[in-house]
């Protein structure tokens, strides 16, 4: 899938874009946010407002949560991973949305077909509420991966079965799911949740700015879904 190799404005407008998304987490989700939708107002929105090959990629993805809610919490990481790793095709905003940088709703996502490294991780932490799993094991995370000779910005969802345990990484790039260790070829920059903003080492900062996720909140709740 392909990437750009970011310049160092857009690696800042990154990490405060991602800053901003921790706050607007905890100002509009609260600490233990839930996500709820009528499961044929959803699909019936997406056929009418992005076609119906939407509507049943929507259905599909809805089936796919059907059949991982009665699973254990790993099972659910893994459906939902390959559901999304699957679902769409990597590029990049600027060729998706005519955008440098935009976050899409999972209805977007599945309606294009595509997304950049965030859309995964979106799709995938909104999937995961859904399920039950507890917000505060699930953190976007910031890294540099190493693809070749080239380090590149990219963001995956890492699962923390404890807040000190070595998370689980869900990542477009790798379908597998593995422990950090196993994945050298990532080094974490930050991460972050509702609680705040974590750095290597242990150390967890405050979050402070506003960003797009109010956006994609409101664009999220206006196509059905209810948090």
């Amino acid at each position: 899938m392909p990437y750009r190799q970011p310049t160092a404005a857009g690696v800042r407008a990154l990490l405060q874009g991602l800053t901003a998304l921790a706050l607007c987490l905890a100002l509009a989700w609260g600490p233990a946010p839930a996500v709820t939708f009528d499961p044929g107002a959803l699909a019936s929105y997406a056929r009418q407002h992005y076609g119906a090959k939407a509507g049943r990629a929507v259905e599909s993805w809805q089936a796919m949560l059907a059949q991982a809610a009665g699973l254990d919490e790993q099972e659910k990481l893994r459906m939902v991973n390959g559901f999304w790793n699957n679902a769409l095709i990597g590029g990049e905003d600027i060729s998706i949305w005519g955008q440098v940088d935009y976050w899409a709703t999972p209805l977007q996502s599945l309606a294009k077909g595509a997304g950049d490294c965030e859309d995964y991780v979106i799709g995938k932490y909104f999937s995961l509420l859904h399920l039950g799993v507890a917000p505060e094991k699930l953190r976007f995370v910031y890294v540099r991966a190493r693809i070749g000779s080239q380090s590149i910005a990219h963001m995956v969802l890492g699962y923390y079965p404890q807040p000190q345990a070595e998370p689980l990484v869900l990542d477009s790039l790798i379908d597998r799911i593995q422990p950090a260790h196993n994945r050298p070829d990532l080094t974490p920059v930050f991460s972050f949740n509702a609680q705040g903003v974590y750095v290597p080492g242990g150390r967890r900062s405050s979050v402070d700015g506003i960003g797009r996720w109010r956006d994609l909140l409101s664009r999220m709740r206006s196509e059905g879904f209810q948090p």
